[in-house]
């Protein structure tokens, strides 16, 4: 695939501001669209910011969930130059407008959760419970769409959706709410990750129990919830029907393609991403299906 260069150094910006703290946003206009331009966030081990890959992990994490059917936030990989030096930065298509903004779910929590939670509380318990407290959009509805984004988490290793990471479109119009596309996947794909520590993680016989272990959600339970763990326990049934639904949607094929064709990284970036993925979908997902439909058919067998 011929990536065309882009560079965005020069765009037009406009006066919008973008909260969150992974990483300094500008808003840009871009073929005559409003993007939130994101650059790297500050490595937390490593001097070189260029090795920070929060903006390609954006850029991936996003087509991921879309190529699952979960919509996400439309990405675009470019450059930024200043100072004799070049970012790799992200630039994602606002998919707000005039009278539709975004409101995220610690905001909905806010207004149903009891005075002494916090709304920013990733505790399992307080986010179910909102979600059934809430009255603007179905709780089963609500939860399904959680569930779905966990799985894809589980899938790409997203350490950081917090209650401030996935919401809703507000319509002031018609004070209707609905789903936002999915955004900020920056902390997925081991975005801290250099060259020295991809390359020991190939090397390494163990690395499908680093798949296993690391990173965690941010959803707790009591301590953030290990995502192999938790899937594989198969104590939330709403966990086990989105695995069911979520599956069968994920095409290795397509997701590989789409690693290969991501510019800016490197073949070592590559066949890590790609061998981190595989090892979490065949070690987390995989594996917990299989015990999911053992555990089914003895069910239906003892039923009998």
């Amino acid at each position: 695939m011929n990536y065309l260069l882009i560079d965005f150094t020069n765009l037009p910006t406009s006066n919008k501001l973008y909260a969150g703290a992974n990483g300094a946003k500008r808003a840009v206009i871009y073929q005559g669209e409003q993007y939130m331009l994101k650059f790297p966030a500050a490595p937390s081990k490593i001097r070189d910011s260029s090795h920070s890959n929060s903006c390609i992990a954006e850029y991936i994490g996003c087509h991921i969930f879309n190529s699952v059917g979960i919509r996400a936030q439309e990405t675009i990989l470019g450059v930024y130059r200043k100072n004799g030096t070049e970012k790799i930065v992200v630039a994602c298509k606002d998919f707000t407008s005039p009278g539709v903004v975004l409101q995220d779910f610690a905001s909905l929590q806010n207004s149903v959760i009891e005075p002494r939670h916090s709304c920013y509380s990733t505790e399992l318990s307080d986010i179910m419970q909102t979600m059934e407290a809430q009255t603007a959009l179905s709780p089963a509805f609500l939860k399904q769409h959680f569930w779905n984004l966990f799985i894809v988490d589980a899938l790409i290793g997203n350490e950081n959706r917090s209650n401030e990471n996935w919401g809703f479109l507000y319509n002031a119009a018609t004070d209707e709410i609905t789903i936002a596309p999915v955004y900020d996947c920056g902390s997925s794909l081991y975005p801290q990750a250099d060259e020295t520590a991809i390359q020991d993680a190939l090397k390494d016989q163990q690395q499908g129990l680093r798949a296993l272990l690391l990173p965690l959600s941010r959803i707790k339970i009591n301590q953030r919830i290990n995502y192999f763990d938790f899937i594989s326990s198969l104590e939330s049934a709403d966990c086990n029907e989105a695995l069911k639904r979520i599956l069968p949607r994920i095409n290795m094929g397509e997701i590989f393609r789409l690693v290969d064709e991501t510019p800016f990284i490197s073949d070592l970036q590559k066949q890590f991403y790609k061998t981190m993925l595989q090892a979490r979908k065949e070690r987390i997902l995989d594996f917990s299906m299989e015990k999911l439909l053992k555990c089914e058919k003895k069910r239906q067998f003892d039923e009998r």
